[in-house]
Order: structure tokens, then sequence, then C-alpha cells
């Protein structure tokens, strides 16, 4: 069934000129087959008190001031993306960016920001003490190790360099929201959790995000930067498991020992083959990557050692749990075989989990969703519900209301040495996204925080 969707008629491109929400409404129907189900949220309306509370925040002139600076900042969001960039940030090694994203905030007025035990950086803008705690948020690390040119190039209108988009633009936003919030001296009701998280790339198992809500019980809920088109709003989380299998046994000289002598290498090869060959649902998506392999110590030896790392990917936990345990089934199956071929049972397969990220969805009708959607249609953008693996899949493990959008730009060749951003009015996604964050927290005599409070709905 397809999504359909109702533009505003009559709504401007900018902000700054929107006079009124009209009646029409972008429906958050669009969405990838893999992850929902589109009748979950077909013909679907945004609740009243949301409507009205943009409708509140949109006629504001303090709001309004503010969603023009976040224009008027544009250039100090690209001197602040080029200074960071090329400060590398590989998984692990995160502190210098890290230092200098803490120096950025204590400059902007968060005076008491901290880098706290796992490495993130948090800095708080308190509210009026009358609403709730929303994190806002972007990662510090990129998947590149140390030493990689990480200089920023400009051609053709584009700025590339490893980890630009991913996430530094996210840092960058960050940067500018906390800016023109004091500059036009906006009052929110609720509290705003500035954070600059490590551990979301590579094997970094998300420890920075499950520190800061093992720590920080009072946040009811989450607003994600990630790379992502216009109109994107992330609400599942993809949970992931991965292991490393580490296959071993005696070992023995190529000619001398062959046929008596299973090989490590040869019972490894034998399980990818077997692995590549695994079927796997497209709904709920589920998938398996055998990432790395290496093994051996010469080409004359049989190898007595050989490792494989795997990542395997579900929206749906009961399948992940299925298609891990048909994986390890194809690695013992291939160890059988390669000790049949020399006849013993020297060979050996183990395996232990090296990462794990929890997954979770935010239900399409949570007023955090229903507010990213006002937004988008706010500015006739339509709403495209989408999952994946980000920081967000720790609130949502959690029952913590929790989303991710993009903060403007068109991007490209994530975690490649192209990596590139397209910054021509970036601006627009900025804005989009911190009016959603607006309405969550609320603002001083305009809106009422949309976002409730954990401890009051409990």
């Amino acid at each position: 069934m397809s999504a359909v969707f109702v533009r505003p008629s009559r709504l401007r491109r900018r902000f700054h000129r929107v006079p009124a929400l009209l009646a029409g409404l972008c429906l958050a129907g669009a969405v990838q087959a893999q992850h929902f189900a589109p009748k979950a949220v077909a013909d679907r309306t945004v609740r009243p008190e949301v409507r009205l509370a943009f409708k509140r925040l949109l006629a504001a002139p303090v709001v309004q001031r503010t969603l023009d600076a976040v224009r008027d900042d544009h250039l100090n969001t690209i001197d602040d993306l080029r200074l960071l960039t090329e400060i590398e940030a590989p998984p692990f090694k995160e502190r210098q960016r890290a230092e200098a994203f803490l120096a950025r905030l204590k400059a902007l007025g968060l005076t008491d920001a901290t880098i706290d035990g796992e490495g993130n950086v948090l800095g708080l803008r308190k509210g009026r003490g009358t609403g709730p705690t929303l994190l806002v948020s972007a990662h510090l690390d990129t998947v590149f190790p140390a030493g990689t040119d990480v200089r920023v190039r400009e051609r053709e209108g584009r700025l590339y360099a490893p980890g630009i988009s991913d996430d530094t633009r996210g840092l960058t936003v960050l940067l500018s929201w906390l800016r023109v919030l004091n500059e036009q001296k906006v009052q929110t009701e609720g509290d705003l959790l500035f954070a600059a998280s490590v551990g979301e790339e590579e094997l970094g198992n998300l420890r920075g995000m499950k520190r800061i809500f093992a720590e920080h019980p009072e946040i009811d809920g989450m607003v994600g930067l990630e790379p992502a088109p216009d109109g994107s709003v992330l609400v599942a989380g993809t949970a992931s498991r991965r292991h490393e299998i580490v296959f071993s046994g005696p070992g023995g000289h190529s000619f001398g020992a062959f046929g008596r002598v299973p090989s490590a290498v040869h019972g490894m090869g034998r399980a990818i083959a077997k692995i590549a060959d695994l079927k796997t649902p497209s709904f709920p998506r589920t998938t398996f990557t055998v990432g790395t392999a290496s093994g051996g110590t010469a080409v004359n030896v049989i190898a007595a050692e050989a490792r494989m790392a795997i990542d395997i990917r579900s929206d749906a936990p009961t399948e992940l749990r299925v298609l891990e345990r048909r994986i390890f089934e194809a690695v013992d199956a291939a160890v059988q075989e390669e000790n049949a071929r020399a006849r013993t049972d020297t060979l050996r397969a183990t395996h232990r989990l090296v990462g794990e990220r929890p997954g979770g969805r935010t239900p399409s009708d949570a007023v955090i969703v229903e507010a990213a959607v006002r937004a988008n249609a706010s500015v006739g953008l339509r709403t495209l519900l989408r999952g994946g693996s980000t920081d967000a899949n720790v609130p949502m493990s959690l029952g913590i209301p929790a989303i991710v959008v993009g903060g403007g730009g068109q991007t490209g060749g994530f975690h490649a040495l192209d990596e590139w951003i397209d910054l021509h009015e970036a601006w627009r996604g900025a804005q989009n996204s911190l009016l959603t964050v607006l309405s969550l927290v609320g603002v001083q005599r305009v809106s009422a925080p949309l976002l409730a409070r954990r401890s009051a709905a409990n």
C-alpha cells in the first residue's frame, strides 16, 4: 500500500516568512518497506496539540528571529566544520576533537560543560525548570583510522574530507543552535543537554550513549543529528551483533602434512562459502557480512590459525537470533568437513561477541515523531520514516522517545575517503531540526513543551 501525502498549500520555503500553519499536513506514511509495514502509519493525522504548538511557535517573533539567526549563522558553521573535520577522531581516540568541541561549548556560554568518563562532551543549557530534559546530540568519532588525511578540500561547490558529513556536520549544527539561542535570548521551558558522543562507529558499541543514559536518568527524550535527506526521520534502531570466529588446529608442512592435517584457512573458507549462501528475509530486513578474514603464517604452511569477523543485523530481535544460530551451524559444519577430509578432529572453531547494539523503535504516533512531521510539513516537506543503526538505538531500547534527523546539506560518500557535503542552503535543515527541538522543550510565553517528563508519564 502506498503512502499518501498532502502538501500544505501556499507555504513558503523560508521559515522566517512562514505566516501560520495551514490545515494541510504531510502524513508520516512514506516508509521503507524493509523497515515498516506501511499500514502502521498510513492515514494518520498529527494530534491537535502538536498543530497548535507549531502555530504558536511560527507566529512568535522570538522564534522567527531565532530561525533567521540560524540562516545568518551559516558561515560560522562552515568555519566550525573545517576546524573540527581536520581534527582526526578515530574510534576510541576521539579525545582531541572532544577537547576542541568542549572549548567551543564553553566559549558559547556552557561554562560547566565537561568530558565524562567515557569521553563524551556534555553541556546543559538550562530552561525554566518547567519542562522535560531533551538530549540533542551528534557523534565525535569517524570510521577512519589514525593517520588518515582529514584535510578539507573544496571542488565544484562541495567540501570533501573523511567524516565531514558523518557526523562532523551534526556537531557544527549543535554549536550553531547554542550560539543563536543565546544571542536571541531564547528561554526554553525544558532543559537542553548538548552532547558530542563517542563510540558510535565501528566497534565503539555505542559506549558513549550507553554511558550517557546510565548516568543521566533525567533525560526524557533524544533528538540526534546525522547526515540525512530533508524530511527524513529515523524512528527505528536496527539491532546488531558482531562476532570474531577463530579457527585453530595443529598446522603443518604444506607438502609433508598434506592430507593428514586440517587447515584453519580452508576451514574458514568453507565456513564463509556456507554463510554466503544463507537466505535472509527482506522484511524484517536482516543482513550479514564477513567483514574481515585473515590467517596463516607462510605460503608453504598449512595454517594453524585463521580468524574472521562477522556483522549480523536485523530490524527484529528474533530474526537476529535465528540468523546468528544459522551462522554458527554453518561454521560447525565447515569444521566437520575440513576435519573429515583429513580424517581427524583436530580443527576447532570458537567465537566471541565483540560488539552488540540493542534495537528498538519509537512509535510513529509518539509526540516526538509528530513534532518532526509537523516541522517538515510547515515547509512543504513530506516525511520519510526510516530505520538504521545510530546512537538513538540506546534510548529506543530503553523505551525513551528518540529520533534522528538531518542537520541540512546534501551529503554522500559516507565512510569513504572522498566523503562530501554540499552546504548550499544547508541552514534550512538546521532551522527545521531546531524548530522540532523547540516544540519539544517549549518556549517561554510562546508554547508549552510537547515532550512529557518521564517521571510524570509514569
